[in-house]
């Protein structure tokens, strides 16, 4: 019995992990890595023929996207996951397998130019229907045997819709144990879906460390600031922007511009137009409003059993094809535009950051976590100019880092969670789905408390009887330029960059300290950064 680590390991994208037992190789998640992250789509550091079973925690590309990927390479076993996600995953990899095809022709055209062969795509759209039509479905807490000895149970991870730990318990030669996957785990008090669930016990745990070394800070009341910076933008003549994933993220917003406009919060215009720049945030909209028994909150369920439509208002409007869409740059009436990809990597939300970055009245307003080495980050980071499609474009537009959003649970849950192990203590804890520098503080931080912990490494291989270690992974090297006109970093930057995030760290352990050390320490930082900035 063991487990192997294939994706998200020091990194935030590409999920992937294995668990062999009584012969059989069952996946949990098959991501498409992004961003710095990707290694090489294409390859699969093991035999898609070989494996038994995929098990998906939830929708979002960066755990599922290379599912049709694995069927294509041969894969012909079972794939379970929950209903909800299973209807996400309907929408969601044909938009992937259609950006797939794109790129494909688009790389083709530029190999023909230079000599060289077309370019397959990752996968096709008749990929991704055969995958869609292979998924099985359950409900949470419903017992799932895949095989003998080996059963699956999927339980709320308050991440997104049908978003699911997944709990493995597998007997093999009359030894049992108990591995717990998390998922992506999510942030408390989210509109419309619930918190993440407990698990009281396990051998081994897989977590998420997304924001394993921060947290989200102080606590926002979302309707009365997010109306507060559309307010101000829209009374200066300008756009918010708002990059945000089609699907989950979209939604809350949706739901939260409905509140704004349902209490008057805006005062310059009331009835301020809210675009919707995404197709495929239209057709998850869609399955938002279906059968949802089991996957709600309180409030949301109050909502619907008053017959409120959740995520519908005055002045909402849907662009359908791209005309449309370059139609909002030319029209001047000030408004709010939702636009996927949620990290500016790719999508319509570079076109909008093209026509409204350069404009002081703007707004960009971030809700989301901004992975490393792409445009969000780069522009989070203080970016002055952006080259977007061959063009330098100044950054004037006021940014806004609206953290408190976050669908990800921050460094305080994601330790609240672990503590709730209270019946059976795990014996190892793998850190994953981390960047580089978080991972490994993570572990580090649950080791200090007491946990036997640490962040694989990619292709790492972990006995799960004897608990050891069984093969060594590596770290990959990075992309260099993750976007077009991303600045080349090195290993001093990176440096300097984790010896940043300790400070941090180490300012938020401080609280509570007396004045006179904290003002010294702070002269201190402050005499080192003018030196610097001299």
């Amino acid at each position: 019995m063991k487990i192997s680590f294939f994706g998200a390991d020091q990194c935030v994208t590409g999920s992937c992990h294995c668990v062999e037992a009584n012969g059989k190789k069952i996946l949990i998640d098959c991501g498409l890595q992004q961003g710095r992250d990707e290694i090489s789509n294409e390859e699969l550091p093991f035999e898609a023929g070989g494996i038994d079973c995929v098990l998906i925690t939830h929708a979002h590309i960066d755990h599922s996207g290379r599912v049709p990927m694995l069927l294509r390479q041969g894969f012909s076993g079972k794939i379970i996951t929950t209903r909800l996600t299973a209807a996400l995953l309907k929408v969601m990899l044909q938009d992937s397998a259609h950006i797939q095809e794109q790129e494909a022709e688009w790389q083709s055209r530029k190999a023909k130019r230079s000599g060289r062969g077309a370019v397959e795509p990752l996968y096709t759209v008749a990929d991704a229907l055969t995958t869609i039509d292979r998924i099985t479905t359950c409900e949470y807490h419903q017992p799932v045997e895949l095989y003998p000895g080996i059963a699956a149970e999927f339980v709320d991870a308050g991440h997104l819709l049908g978003s699911a730990c997944i709990i493995l318990t597998v007997t093999e030669g009359g030894e049992t144990r108990k591995i717990v996957f998390s998922g992506d785990l999510g942030n408390i008090k989210q509109p419309i879906i619930r918190d993440p669930s407990y698990i009281t016990g396990a051998d081994y745990v897989v977590m998420e460390s997304t924001y394993g070394d921060r947290n989200h800070g102080e606590g926002w009341s979302y309707t009365d600031d997010l109306a507060a910076i559309i307010d101000e933008t829209i009374a200066r003549g300008g756009n918010v922007i708002i990059p945000s994933f089609a699907v989950g993220r979209t939604q809350e917003l949706l739901y939260f511009i409905r509140e704004i406009k349902d209490l008057g919060l805006v005062k310059s215009n009331p009835d301020f137009p809210v675009y919707i720049d995404s197709p495929l945030a239209r057709e998850a909209t869609e399955i938002f409003v279906g059968d949802l028994r089991g996957y709600l909150d309180e409030d949301a369920l109050e909502l619907v059993a008053d017959g409120t439509h959740m995520f519908n208002f005055s002045n909402l409007r849907m662009t359908a094809g791209a005309e449309d869409s370059k139609a909002l740059n030319t029209d001047r009436t000030p408004k709010v535009i939702i636009s996927a990809s949620g990290m500016c990597d790719a999508g319509r939300i570079r076109h909008h950051l093209k026509h409204n970055l350069w404009r002081p009245e703007c707004t960009v307003v971030f809700v989301g976590f901004q992975g490393e080495g792409t445009l969000g980050r780069h522009l989070l980071d203080g970016a002055k100019t952006v080259k977007l499609f061959g063009e330098e474009i100044a950054v004037k537009a006021r940014l806004v880092n609206y953290n408190g959003l976050s669908s990800h649970a921050d460094r305080d849950h994601l330790i609240e969670w672990v503590q709730g192990f209270t019946q059976q203590k795990p014996q190892h804890i793998f850190v994953v789905h981390g960047d580089r520098e978080v991972a490994p503080y993570f572990a580090k931080t649950l080791t200090d408390m007491g946990y036997s912990a640490h962040a694989p490494q990619y292709t790492e291989e972990y006995d799960l009887i004897d608990c050891r270690q069984l093969k060594t992974g590596y770290l990959p090297e990075r992309r260099q330029r993750a976007f077009e006109g991303a600045p080349r970093t090195g290993s001093a930057y990176q440096r300097l960059v984790s010896v940043g995030q300790l400070m941090t760290e180490f300012i938020r352990r401080s609280k509570g300290r007396d004045n006179k050390t904290l003002a010294k320490f702070a002269d201190q930082l402050k005499a080192l950064l003018d030196k610097w900035e001299a």
